[in-house]
C-alpha cells in the first residue's frame, strides 16, 4: 500500500484560518511556548475550552501546527522546519513576522485577507505573468466587472497589486510573510 501523500491545503482556506484574531493569538503563543495543551492555551488566553480546541484543530488542519499525544493529553507545537507540510514555509514566515514590527498580528491579519478568496488568487496569478488592463483581466477570468473591481481593490489595499496608467500589475513584496503568500499563489 502506498503511504498517504502529505496534504496540500488550498491557500485561500489557509488564509481564512490565519485571518482570525483568536487563531493568530494562539499561533503567537505557540511560537513562544510550544507544546501547549488545549486547556493550557485556553487558560493562558482566557478562552472557552471549546474555542481553543476548535482554533487549534483549524491551525493543525492547515499544516501550521502539529499535534502529538502524550498520555491522555494532546500537545500542540509549531510545524517543524524539517516537516514535509506544504505550509512549512508559511509557518516559518508567520513565526518570523510575529517577531517584527509594531502590531505584527494586525499586519498578518491584513495580509492574509488578500487571499481569502479563490478569485483573488486567480487574479493575482494572471497578473504575475504581466500587467493587464481591467478588460483583459475580465476576459481572462470571466469575473463580472463589479466583482472584479471589488477583488482588485482588496489586493491593492493589501499591497499586492497596483494600477498605473490603467494597467494592473503585481507589486514586489519585501516582507517575509507577504513574499511567502505571493510565492504560494503559484499553486
Amino acid at each position: 500500500m502506498t503511504p498517504p501523500q502529505p496534504l496540500r491545503p488550498t491557500l485561500w482556506r489557509t488564509c481564512r484560518v490565519i485571518a482570525n484574531p483568536t487563531r493568530l493569538q494562539i499561533f503567537a503563543l505557540l511560537a513562544e511556548q510550544s507544546g501547549q495543551t488545549v486547556s493550557g492555551v485556553a487558560e493562558r488566553l482566557k478562552l472557552p475550552l471549546s474555542e481553543a480546541s476548535e482554533s487549534l484543530r483549524a491551525l493543525e488542519a492547515r499544516g501550521l501546527l502539529t499535534a502529538r499525544r502524550e498520555g491522555r493529553y494532546v500537545k500542540y507545537e509549531m510545524t517543524r522546519a524539517d516537516s514535509k507540510a506544504s505550509t512549512q514555509g508559511l509557518a516559518a514566515a508567520l513565526r518570523s513576522s510575529l517577531r517584527r514590527g509594531p502590531k505584527p498580528q494586525e499586519t498578518i491579519f491584513k495580509l492574509a485577507t488578500a487571499f481569502t478568496h479563490p478569485r483573488r488568487i486567480e487574479i493575482f496569478r494572471i497578473l504575475k505573468s504581466g500587467p493587464r488592463t481591467f478588460g483583459q483581466i475580465t476576459t481572462a477570468t470571466g469575473i463580472s466587472g463589479r466583482a472584479l473591481l471589488r477583488h482588485l481593490r482588496k489586493l491593492e489595499s493589501r499591497g499586492f497589486v497596483e494600477c498605473r496608467l490603467d494597467r494592473y500589475s503585481v507589486v514586489q513584496r519585501f516582507d517575509v510573510f507577504g513574499r511567502e503568500l505571493a510565492r504560494m499563489t503559484a499553486g
